[in-house]
């Protein structure tokens, strides 16, 4: 499965997503993202296998990684993935925090738009803690590193044409648009499937912060 470790926002912030994906959301080659399944990715992990934690051994000393059980070969076993994100946690030392959303902004970059996001006006640096400690923990399994610096996000939208980026260049222009705040309490393991009708996320674990 394809997984990723999250902050989830909440429902009560379903109607504040909508509401900035609003100025851009039925413009040609926009795909607003559901707000209900709006989050912060904090690190994606690609594919995750089903076996348990002897990932990683070699077998009968002859020097070749063990395959998790359901034979992806190279994937982190979900149980080291999940004992990853335990070790994480700890070692971030993150409490309960407050988290407000808001702000657009543009993946890579205004001149070629292919995802806009609301930004983390408050909270980022507890954010990016938890970022920096998953990315240690996970890697250490043999995850691929982030290839870019972590930018704490909520996506609004994918862009697949000019017309939908020229709409987006719009909603920048007019100004701030405010999702709202909640309480950061726990982050999550989420699964993704994706279908026809876009991703499908499932939570898999949940690792309260103390």
């Amino acid at each position: 499965m394809r997984a990723f470790f999250a902050v989830d926002l909440p429902e009560s912030l379903a109607a504040g997503v909508a509401a900035a994906q609003t100025p851009f959301a039925d413009a040609s080659g926009v795909s607003p993202v559901d707000p209900e399944q709006a989050h912060v990715t904090l690190k994606f992990l690609g594919e995750v296998g089903a076996g348990g934690g002897d990932r990683g051994r070699d077998r009968e000393g002859d020097g070749d990684r063990s395959r998790d059980r359901d034979g992806d070969e190279g994937a982190p076993a979900l149980d080291d993935v999940i004992a990853a994100g335990e070790r994480a946690v700890d070692r971030a030392g993150v409490a309960p925090f407050d988290c407000a959303v808001g702000g657009l902004g543009v993946f890579p970059n205004r001149d070629y738009v292919s995802v806009v996001w609301a930004g983390i006006e408050r909270g980022g640096d507890d954010l990016a803690a938890l970022h920096r400690a998953l990315e240690a923990e996970t890697t250490a399994l043999g995850v691929d590193p982030a290839d870019h610096a972590f930018t704490p996000h909520v996506t609004l939208a994918r862009v697949e044409s000019a017309t939908g980026a020229e709409a987006v260049r719009d909603a920048l222009d007019a100004g701030d648009s405010e999702v709202g705040a909640f309480s950061v309490g726990e982050i999550r393991l989420v699964a993704s499937t994706l279908t026809a009708s876009g991703p499908e996320y499932d939570a898999v674990r949940e690792f309260r912060l103390e």
